[in-house]
């Protein structure tokens, strides 16, 4: 078991859904610990995010062995209304523009 991470005071533009899709964005076969430490989120709380996604039909995921290899469903709708006509590879590729390195489709 890791540390719990220190918590954040105030508001950020990104909820952690959003950093948890674009964590697995970088690396489809990124480990639950690994997105945890780079979101500075507990493991369990990845895990929910994770399992609210797939039940929403943003992700889907296969064993392989013991790990997981996830799949973005880039054609998935934002859910507020607000932002009604983009999808998650928007959304993503709007992230992408602010950070060159990253490979995110």
């Amino acid at each position: 078991m890791g540390d719990v991470p220190e918590p954040h005071i105030g508001w950020t533009f990104l909820t952690n859904y959003a950093r948890v899709l674009v964590a697995i964005a970088d690396d489809q076969n990124v480990r639950i610990r690994d997105i945890a430490a780079r979101c500075r989120l507990t493991e369990r709380a990845v895990q929910k995010i994770i399992a609210d996604l797939e039940q929403d039909g943003y992700l889907t995921h296969t064993r392989q062995g013991r790990s997981n290899a996830y799949r973005i469903e880039p054609g998935t709708v934002l859910r507020h209304p607000a932002d009604n006509g983009l999808n998650v590879a928007d959304l993503l590729r709007l992230l992408a523009q602010h950070d060159g390195t990253s490979q995110r489709p």
